[in-house]
Parts: C-alpha cells; structure tokens; sequence
C-alpha cells in the first residue's frame, strides 16, 4: 500500500459523504414542496455510491500487481425515491385534487435525520482515519531522521 493510498481513501469518502449530506439537506428543505417544475411533488432523492477504480482507472503496474486494498469510493448518481406521496385532505389547498387531497413529497423527516447522522459519522470516521496515516507518516519520517 503506497504511503498516500490510505489518505486518497478516506479523501474520497469525505467527498462521497459531503454530497449524501447535501442531497439529505436538499430533501429536508423540500419536504413541503408540493409542485416541482414537473407539476408533481417533490421526491426524495438518494445517493448510490460505487467503488472506486472498480473498472478502468487502473495504471499498468496495478495490471501487473493488483492492489490488495480498496481504492475509495465515488458516487455513481443520485435517484429519486419512487415510493408512493403522502397523501392529506386538505380540500382549501391550491394543489388538492377533486377530492380534496394533497399530494406530498415522500419524504420521513426521521428517517431523513437518521441518514444525517450516518453520514456525519462516516465523514468524522473518515476524517480520524486521515489523521491516523498523517499521525503514522510523520513517525515513520522521524524514525528515517533518526535513524
């Protein structure tokens, strides 16, 4: 494992998980929205991450001799959810049908707050795991100077 790899790793998790915090701030913002450009409520969105390097990206002496470790991690897209809308009878709201129902986003602010704290935690693991290869780099240099 290269001297950097370790950091290129979790760098990448910081950046995977700093647009899931995005995206989970975004559908908090619009759990009220109840028309979007498309006439329809707005639906939750979720992030889909894939390993990185997976395929392609591989220099010639990794063909050679692959890496043992893993190389991060990026995001492959964002989808919406297409879990059904929440329905409520609010008959004087200007988006109720003829029956008078509301169609809301799909969105748990629960469920919504519990993804933030996964992804704050994975980002805060990520940070410490940076700071232990940077911690283990600068003993290693300083075992070299004294040796």
């Amino acid at each position: 494992m290269g001297i950097f790899r370790a950091i290129d790793i979790s760098s990448s998790g910081l950046t995977a998980e700093s647009l899931r915090m995005d995206v989970i701030s975004n559908n908090i913002a619009n759990v009220n929205t109840t028309r979007t450009e498309s006439g329809e409520p707005f639906r939750r969105q979720m992030v889909i991450f894939e390993a990185r390097g997976a395929y392609g990206q591989r220099s010639y002496l990794d063909k050679i001799n692959p890496p043992k470790a893993g190389r991060g991690v990026r995001v492959n897209r964002i989808m919406e959810d297409m879990s059904p809308f929440k329905l409520e009878y609010e008959p004087n709201h200007p988006d109720a049908d003829e029956n008078g129902y509301v169609r809301r986003p799909n969105i748990s602010i629960v469920h919504e707050m519990v993804d933030m704290i996964s992804a704050t935690r994975a980002y805060e693991a990520n940070v410490t795991c940076i700071n232990s290869a940077k911690d283990i780099n600068s003993a290693a240099l300083s075992i070299s100077r004294g040796a």
